[in-house]
């Protein structure tokens, strides 16, 4: 019998947004189950309705064959579901010991019973860590580890695992393994496992599921599919937001040279160069080392090293002298990192203009720069002074690059710039890019959609393992191919697991 069973699952969010179209699953004690999709598919969306943390809009699930529907966490829980999330939520200034007693309850208690009880699920997993050190000073995989023992603590017969190996490196990722083989086919437990890596979810999982577009597209056996069809059906026939066209390759001088840059979020030195008027699309999964390399040629990861030129100077290792020569960095988090929440849409436009360039704030001459770059993004508010926080997504992330088209501009670094938009603002800001390298501006592009780095891009980095696996031009692949590339095994020899 099925442990957990949804039959016809959805999802309806207020604005209308259909994230889930009627999904049905079945997962079994005993075994692991592969969940895989693009970005965008649905996958967290039923990863929170099964954990209890969003209400389904209609369908019925099944635990142990009886009608559930959990309203909060913790009722999941207590009927023995555990998730243990992307970003491992534990408590960094807790010990080991009190974050995986954090359900029970009084969790400062240091009874012999609770100490002897840690040390036991802890052997169980093979782990050595000292039941009593900070989390907080754990290494990533030691704290995978912690967030392991806190779901077996709680006695659950199905966890779910959301890219539990995603920042891992190759030897953090087998010790996971083992202990997922072992859940499901030593001790019965059902393991809902979920994956951007086509090698590992073949080498794992006993069956698999595969959603897109909010509906489960695939359910089949793993032993009778292969990472191919896997990755055709993740992929599918989808309609591009902007019409797949190939310019000649850019023949213009080489903008810019990045010589041996180095840094410790990323495997080995980068190598590359640039044209004028070149997109070079990096493809790669979470924790492949997209974004580090941004950051790295930007200057705003300090501990990188290497030789970055632009048309031939030398650009110094801060993002003050990045800006300085002209390099321009729209980062993926738009409040975080980019937009100022309190200003207005002229002041935000006019913020890379003040600082180490020196340049003096003239608010009549960055007010007029504001209308006609607001003009120029068909950016969509009622004036200049509109604060950023009242815009959509769309048209605030038309602002963070709207900053940096200044004359002085001379490389822009795209990391995710339609990351939660809608179709429309997507299309028109694949549009732009294309405008700007007509006319001439090399970029670096970064996204998680390959289908629009495909559209787009001239030339595709793959990045896998933090490393660059694949360098080719973008009309010899298809959406497959990076799929294979960025999460299989195809191109590179470096990933293995044991069967």
């Amino acid at each position: 019998m099925a442990l957990l069973e949804a039959r016809g699952v959805a999802k309806r969010f207020p604005n209308g947004t259909v994230a889930l179209a009627g999904v049905d699953l079945v997962v079994e004690p005993g075994r692991v189950h592969g969940l895989l999709g693009a970005n965008g598919a649905g996958k967290s969306t039923l990863i929170k309705i099964l954990s209890g943390v969003l209400a389904p809009s209609d369908g019925v699930m099944l635990w142990r064959g009886e009608p559930a529907r959990w309203r909060k966490p913790i009722e999941a829980r207590r009927a023995g579901i555990a998730t243990i999330q992307q970003h491992i939520p534990l408590v960094p200034t807790l010990s080991v010991r009190e974050n995986i007693l954090l359900d029970r309850g009084g969790m400062l208690r240091e009874a012999q019973g609770d100490r002897d009880e840690i040390c036991a699920l802890l052997a169980r997993i093979d782990c050595t860590i000292d039941p009593e050190a900070l989390v907080g000073e754990l290494r990533i995989g030691d704290r995978q580890m912690v967030a392991i023992a806190q779901a077996l603590a709680s006695g659950a017969e199905l966890v779910i695992m959301d890219e539990p190996t995603a920042s891992l490196a190759g030897q953090e990722r087998e010790a996971v393994y083992r202990i997922i083989r072992r859940l499901a086919h030593e001790e019965g437990r059902a393991v809902l496992f979920i994956s951007h890596f086509l090698d590992e979810i073949v080498a794992l999982t006993d069956t698999i599921t595969v959603l897109r577009d909010g509906g489960a597209v695939l359910d089949a056996e793993t032993a009778t599919i292969g990472e191919a069809e896997i990755a055709a059906a993740i992929a599918g026939e989808k309609l591009n937001a902007l019409e797949r066209t190939h310019r000649a390759s850019p023949t213009g001088e080489v903008a810019l040279a990045i010589e041996g840059l180095a840094t410790p979020h990323l495997a080995q030195p980068v190598d590359l160069t640039l044209r004028r008027g070149e997109i070079v699309g990096v493809a790669g999964l979470l924790g492949s080392g997209r974004s580090e390399l941004l950051h790295a040629i930007f200057g705003s990861d300090r501990h990188a090293r290497g030789a970055v030129s632009l048309d031939g100077k030398a650009v110094g290792r801060s993002p003050e002298e990045a800006v300085e020569a002209g390099i321009a960095l729209v980062a993926e988090e738009r409040v975080a990192q980019g937009l100022v929440p309190g200003f207005e849409i002229w002041r935000n436009l006019s913020l890379p203009h003040v600082g180490a360039s020196g340049w003096l704030l003239d608010e009549d001459a960055e007010r007029a720069a504001a209308e006609r770059a607001v003009e120029r993004l068909a950016i969509k508010a009622a004036g200049i002074d509109t604060p950023v926080t009242e815009l959509s997504g769309g048209n605030a992330q038309k602002v963070t690059i709207a900053r940096w088209l200044h004359p002085s501009t001379r490389l822009l670094l795209l990391d995710e710039p339609s990351a939660g938009i809608d179709v429309g603002a997507r299309t028109e800001i694949m549009r732009l890019i294309r405008q700007l390298a007509d006319e001439g501006l090399p970029i670096l592009l970064v996204s998680s959609d390959f289908s629009e780095l495909l559209a787009l891009a001239d030339r595709v980095l793959v990045l896998r393992d933090r490393g660059i696996v694949a360098d080719r031009p973008a009309a010899d692949l298809d959406e497959d191919a990076l799929i294979l590339l960025a999460g299989g095994s195809a191109g590179s020899d470096n990933r293995e697991i044991a069967a």
